[in-house]
């Protein structure tokens, strides 16, 4: 698996759908985010090959999950307003974690690569 930005920005112009936030990021931070996205996606799946269309889909929703209004509901900003011009309230219920931003469209990648179904459904600990 060779990602590489350049590759990320064909793919990501021809299949995603919402790419405002990849096309608006500077080339360090578009590499800064393939990176990771293949980094989470690798170790999330250590059994399975992961696809460079899965690391750039996964990239994209990365590029959302860190723009500069979503990072500051990550550090913890409840809501803000700019006067005239814009207020920003988040919601409780928004997704937290690199993992929660992994898309279907990526899982299904990763799936029919490998000849797998992947859901999200995950065994956790529960005190009775």
């Amino acid at each position: 698996m060779a990602v590489t930005v350049t590759d990320a920005d064909e793919y990501i112009n021809a299949n995603c759908i919402d790419i405002e936030d990849w096309a608006e990021a500077e080339d360090a931070k578009k590499q800064r985010i393939v990176t990771r996205a293949s980094f989470v996606l690798t170790n999330k799946y250590p059994k399975y090959t992961i696809p460079d269309a899965a690391v750039y889909e996964f990239a994209n929703a990365l590029a959302t999950a860190f723009n500069d209004t979503n990072r500051l509901q990550q550090q913890g900003v409840a809501s803000f307003g700019v006067t005239g011009v814009a207020n920003f309230t988040f919601k409780d219920w928004a997704k937290n974690g690199e993992e929660a931003w992994i898309p279907d469209a990526a899982l299904d990648i990763i799936g029919a690569e490998n000849g797998v179904k992947i859901g999200r459904k995950t065994t956790k600990w529960v005190t009775m």
